[in-house]
């Protein structure tokens, strides 16, 4: 099976170029370093001349407003070329919960990605996983000086990025769902507590200081980023990946 992977260079996309690999499939990358730009839709034909399934992990370079009119275009250009190409199934990454975060534009701009993709004239699959492992260093960033590092206690079920690009790899060699999969983490757990136990574990001094009004995950109510019933648990804990 020929599979286009766009955004295939990056964190998760390169892990599931090489797992499509492994299996014995054609796995292409693709993503500005090799001539594609979604935005002008340079280089889409070619990227999927031949391809039987697309799989879109690109992302859009700002969290703001302007992330809404990246996936607005970039999903309508990869749909358009897509269907010219033939190609018999389309699959993007996406966030558990995304739907129940309305006052995050990244996060209404996830959701129209998905929608347009369900409006859309190929077969569909969307993965939702929880928040990566690897990207809680930058939110460690946002509220952080010399002493201190403050972070909501915004209840949150993460996981390893290998994890996600293996439910993207696996849904991508199925058919179609049609439909959404959710995959998240072994463990619920606060920001917060993230941001401790990540401190400790690399003997930052820093003390977490718990506020509920300190960046992204400030805006999320509730639990709606842990996994909803029915979602795919994997194994690795926090603790774990970070002592691996």
């Amino acid at each position: 099976m020929k599979i286009a992977v766009i955004g295939g260079t990056g964190l998760i996309g390169s892990r599931v170029v090489r797992m499509l690999a492994e299996r014995g499939h054609e796995a292409v990358p693709h993503s500005p370093s090799t001539g594609l730009d979604l935005i002008s839709g340079k280089g889409l034909p070619e990227a999927l001349a031949g391809a039987d399934v697309v799989v879109n992990l690109t992302n859009s370079p700002t969290f703001d407003e302007a992330s809404i009119e990246f996936f607005r275009t970039t999903m309508g250009n990869l749909l358009s070329a897509a269907e010219k190409a033939g190609v018999r199934h389309a699959v993007i990454l996406s966030i558990v919960g995304v739907d129940q975060v309305p006052d995050l534009d990244y996060y209404r701009a996830k959701v129209l990605q998905e929608e347009i993709l369900k409006a859309g004239p190929i077969p569909y699959s969307i993965v939702r996983a929880t928040q990566f492992f690897e990207f809680f260093d930058s939110v460690m960033t946002w509220n952080a000086d010399e002493n201190t590092v403050r972070l909501p206690a915004t209840p949150v079920q993460p996981m390893a990025a290998a994890d996600v690009a293996a439910a993207v790899a696996e849904v991508s060699v199925g058919e179609p769902l049609l439909g959404v999969r959710n995959v998240a983490g072994p463990q619920v757990i606060g920001v917060d507590d993230l941001g401790k136990i990540a401190l400790a574990t690399r003997g930052d001094r820093r003390t977490v200081i718990t506020d509920n009004t300190a960046g992204l995950f400030a805006a999320v109510k509730g639990d709606v980023l842990t996994a909803p019933p029915g979602a795919d648990l994997t194994k690795t804990s926090y603790l774990e990946w970070l002592s691996s």
